[in-house]
This record gives structure tokens, C-alpha cells and sequence, in this order.
């Protein structure tokens, strides 16, 4: 039987290494890969990819991401690309202006460390949107910037409480007047009165960032929250309609959100939801349970205080979003039920009390299939580093943010102190004990593209830093081991046991780089561009010239 696909001129990155130089895909699978003899399968109707030494190896899968959020800030008042604060005012001076129709201005991704201890004020936005409200989420969306007109529409004043989860920041002079920044809870407190964007709108923001994606090589992906959370919009009935008229053409997995405010009384929606939004190539068996904030805000909870600007233990140990105490019972529960939890956790204490969770889910019912897995995994203690491979736990990293830049020079490493900061990204050590990793960008927090974190966790450098001091050497990983992270360890997390690896048998979801990335210092990977992108054979992403 003839081949409908042939990729020819190797190498393909296969498990055993990069010495198969062509691959054959027939309907939606691999059916088989080698070296010449696989050529015998070339028939009259079969297309033919000369690799011309062009590196093929699986689909990339992100395993923590939001496409439609990021869709929908590209769209909006958008400040990912800006660096300072004037240049970050200008951005959304000149959105502002550009759109003298919208009612709100709304966006984000905006860089804490553009401003003086992370914290934009009211005035700033004031000067350049005085009659209409503003509301930009930051760039990890954690915290939000907004003008004196939100704050006021939504009655925040000095004499406002700070919500439990959350923290209004004041004026440094003590007045108590809110400054313009909201932490976390605090958002919603201006969040929930923004104009949600229509059905039509999220829609139209998923297919635009799956084409984005797909031009990265993501060919799956786990949208790490299902849900309302914080005024971001509910991605839910977009992926059900995207699924349902054929035009998801990735593979995906919704992680439900895990509603804080409350206890194990949501497992039965949890459970409706499950059945009600599985369809095609969406399935939603995940609940995402986010369990402390970002350690720049002081929020991502610690296991001994943080430090002030003298380097003196504060009273501060972040915030537990979800009881720990209740947690290990929610986790069994959810475990029982055959769900997989995807734990937020950045700091020391919310990663401990997720392993905790796991182990007392893993006593209870015994060793299942569920894969649980915690996200970001910024401070880790040693002494809970091989607890990941004893109890089945995938290290979900996100490698562009192991690295020295402002926020992680002046908001992180000054409060943590020297020993924690050298607990950060352990990626090295995380391998090293046995743990399964995978890999994701949380996009629109950081960028998508699979290369550029790629790049960062085999160098602890960002890509065009160089020169720069490398940030915890010893928690480089390999190139191979950074691939495998984003192909078979994410595939792993994501229950796509089909997929992920080069192999007869495989769905076809294959990616084309416009060079073997081996073949060259690894300080030039970034600079490593997908030239084609394949989900079950079908091409949906094809550079230009490729």
C-alpha cells in the first residue's frame, strides 16, 4: 500500500536518536520510519517532503496555556512587546486614540518591572485616558493596572477592605488611597464590571491563536483554565463550537477551574461539565486547582517568610488560594472520579502541599492513571524534589522564565535570598531524580513559541542575552531531554499517548524545522524557525518558501 505522505532527506528525531532519515503517513498515522527502504512506499498520488537535512520530529504540545485570552489581548490595548513605562504608557495612549468607540479600555501584558517596584499607578494612566475606564492585566495576570475612572466605577476607595484573596495597592505616602494596581482577588473588583467579549469574539480569538500556535509547531495543547476566573473569559462553549464544525484542528485538553471561593460541593458540576464539553478534539477531564500567586508580588506561598529591601524576614509567607488542610480530601475525591489535577504552584509551600495532596489521593485510592501535574514550580525544596518520581507526579515547566531579567534580578531573588533563589526551575535535578517533565508557555504570560523556552532550558540564558551570566547552570537541561519535554512529556500529561514521539503506530502530527537544531551551537537555538506543521497528516501551517 502506497504512502499518502512522504518525508524523505532526514533526520527524524526518533527515540533512539536522529539516525531515521524518512517517515511514511498513511490516512492519519505513521506507518513507518527508517531509511531508504521506506521510499519503496512512494506511489503516483504520494507527496513527497525532501527534508534537505531539515530536522522532523514530533508536533510540539504545550502543556499550560490560554489561546483565547492571548487571542483576545492581540486584538486589544496589547503591551506585550513594551519594555519601560513610557513606552507603555505611549502603547496605550495610541490604542486609546485609535479607538474612540470603545467604552472600556482593555488588553494587557504589560511588564512589572517597567515600573518602580512593579506597581503602576492611576496618575500614569490618568494623564493619557482620563474620561473612559481602563483595566490591563499584567503579563503573568496576576495583578491588574487600571485608571482613576475604574476605580471609581467600582466604588474602590481608600476606605475599601482588601479582598481575601487578593490586596488593593495603596499610595506609599499612607493615605490608604488605592494607587492603581490590583493584586490577584483584587482584580475582579474592577474585572467584573469590563464589556465581556461575545461568543462571536472568543471564537474568532481561539482560531486566531491556534493559528499562531500551529506556526510555532504546537499541535496540542492543555488550556489550563475552563472557566470564570478573574473577569478572563470562559474559552468553553468556543472550543465546544470549534470542535463541533471540524474547525479545532488541534488536539486539546480543558482544565476546568477549580472555583476557590468553595469546597467539594462543585465536584458533581465538575463532573456534568466533564461529560458536557468533551467533543471530538476537545476533552475536559482536568481540573485546574490554582493554589498561590507569583513570588514578584509577594503572593506565592513559602514555606519561611519572604524578605524586605534589607533582606529581613517579613510576617509574609504569600497566600493559599485553597485550603490546605481540605486540599488532600479534594484531590481524592477528584482522583477517585478519574479526573487528572493540574496544580498551579510557584512557591515552595503550595508545591509541598500539592505532593502532600497527591500522596494522601495515592494512599487512598492506590496508583492510577489520572497523571496529575504541577505548573510553574518556581521554588522547590530539595527535600521534595524525588517525591515527583515517587508519587507519579509530572514537572510541568514553564523553561522561559528560568532566567536572569529585571523581574527575576530586582522583584524575585532580593526577597527570596540566596538559598531559595537557588531552589528556582530546578530542572536539572527534577530529571535527574527520575521526574517525568513537560513543558508549556502559559501564553499570553510569556511567549508560545516552544524554540525560544526551548532555548532557555538547554542555555538558563534568554535568547539574544548574550554575554549574560547563566542562571543556575547546573539546571540546564539537554536539547534532547527540552524536546522530549515538550513532545512526549506533554503528550504524556496530556493522555495523548498516540502522539508525542516518531514511531509506527503514531497519529501524524509532525513538525518541520527549517534546520537540525543539533547540528548547530546551542546558543543559536532560538533561532530555529518551524517551516512546516502537520496535525494527523493534514498540513495546517506552512512557512513561506517551504
Amino acid at each position: 500500500m502506497y504512502a499518502d505522505l512522504l518525508f524523505t532527506g532526514g533526520p527524524v528525531l526518533t527515540t533512539e536518536g536522529r539516525g531515521a532519515t524518512a517517515v511514511a503517513v498513511t490516512g492519519d498515522r505513521i506507518t513507518a520510519v527508517g531509511g531508504d527502504e521506506v521510499l519503496e512506499l512512494r506511489g503516483p498520488r504520494t507527496e513527497v517532503v525532501d527534508l534537505a537535512g531539515r530536522l522532523l520530529l514530533p508536533g510540539f504540545q504545550d502543556a499550560h496555556v490560554h489561546p483565547v485570552p492571548a487571542g483576545l489581548e492581540l486584538t486589544q490595548c496589547d503591551l506585550t512587546g513594551t519594555r519601560t513605562a513610557a513606552e507603555t504608557v505611549a502603547a496605550v495612549r495610541a490604542y486609546a486614540d485609535a479607538h474612540p468607540e470603545r467604552e472600556w479600555i482593555t488588553g494587557g501584558g504589560w511588564s512589572m518591572e517597567a515600573f518602580e517596584g512593579g506597581t503602576p499607578t492611576k496618575e500614569l494612566l490618568d494623564a493619557v485616558v482620563p474620561d473612559r475606564p481602563v483595566y490591563l492585566p499584567n503579563r503573568d495576570h496576576h495583578g491588574a493596572w487600571v485608571n482613576s475612572r475604574a476605580l471609581a466605577l467600582a466604588g474602590i476607595t481608600r476606605d475599601t477592605p482588601d479582598p481575601a484573596d487578593g490586596r488593593i495597592e495603596r499610595d506609599p505616602s499612607g493615605s490608604g488611597e488605592p494607587s492603581g494596581t490590583l493584586q490577584e482577588g483584587a482584580m475582579q473588583l474592577v474585572g467584573r464590571l469590563a464589556p465581556p467579549a461575545t461568543p462571536a469574539d472568543r471564537l474568532a480569538a481561539l482560531l486566531h491563536a491556534q493559528r499562531h500556535l500551529h506556526a510555532l509547531g504546537v499541535t496540542a495543547w492543555q488550556d489550563a483554565l475552563v472557566g470564570d476566573f478573574l473577569g478572563m473569559d470562559n474559552p468553553a462553549e468556543a472550543y465546544l463550537t470549534a470542535a463541533r464544525d471540524g474547525s479545532l484542528t488541534a488536539r486539546v485538553v480543558g482544565a476546568l477551574w477549580w472555583d476557590r471561593e468553595r469546597g467539594a460541593e462543585q465536584i458533581p458540576e465538575l463532573v456534568e461539565k466533564r461529560a458536557a464539553l468533551t467533543h471530538g478534539r476537545f476533552r475536559a477531564g482536568t481540573v485546574k486547582l490554582m493554589l498561590d500567586g507569583v513570588a514578584e508580588t509577594g503572593t506565592a506561598a513559602l514555606l519561611d517568610p519572604y524578605l524586605d529591601k534589607c533582606g529581613c524576614a517579613t510576617a509574609n509567607r504569600g497566600t493559599s488560594f485553597i485550603d490546605p488542610g481540605q486540599l488532600p480530601k479534594y484531590v481524592t475525591e477528584l482522583d477517585a472520579l478519574g479526573f487528572q489535577c493540574h496544580f498551579h504552584a510557584l512557591g515552595d509551600r503550595a508545591v509541598r502541599d500539592a505532593l502532600d495532596a497527591i500522596e494522601a489521593a495515592r494512599t487512598a485510592n492506590g496508583r492510577s492513571d489520572t497523571r496529575p501535574h504541577l505548573a510553574h514550580l518556581q521554588v522547590v525544596h530539595p527535600d521534595d524534589i524525588p517525591r515527583f518520581a515517587r508519587l507519579g507526579a509530572t514537572a510541568n515547566i514553564q523553561p522561559l522564565w528560568a532566567a536572569h531579567e529585571p523581574q527575576m534580578d530586582e522583584l524575585t531573588i532580593p526577597f527570596l535570598g540566596a538559598e531559595r533563589a537557588a531552589w528556582q526551575y530546578p530542572f536539572g535535578a527534577l530529571l535527574r531524580s527520575g521526574a517525568t517533565l513537560a513543558a508549556g508557555s502559559d501564553w499570553p504570560v510569556s511567549s508560545p513559541d516552544p524554540l525560544e523556552g526551548i532555548h532557555v532550558a538547554v542555555n538558563r540564558v534568554t535568547p539574544g542575552a548574550d554575554g549574560a551570566p547563566v542562571f543556575l547552570p547546573a539546571e540546564r537541561l539537554g536539547l534532547a531531554e527540552a524536546l522530549t519535554a515538550y513532545t512526549a512529556g506533554s503528550a504524556y500529561v496530556n493522555h495523548l499517548d498516540d502522539t508525542g514521539r516518531v514511531r509506527v503506530g503514531a497519529l501524524a502530527d509532525l513538525v518541520v524545522l527549517d534546520r537540525d537544531p543539533f547540528a548547530a551551537a546551542p546558543e543559536g537555538i532560538a533561532d530555529t524557525r518551524v517551516a512546516l506543521t502537520y496535525v494527523g497528516g493534514a498540513r495546517v501551517y506552512a512557512a513561506q518558501g517551504a
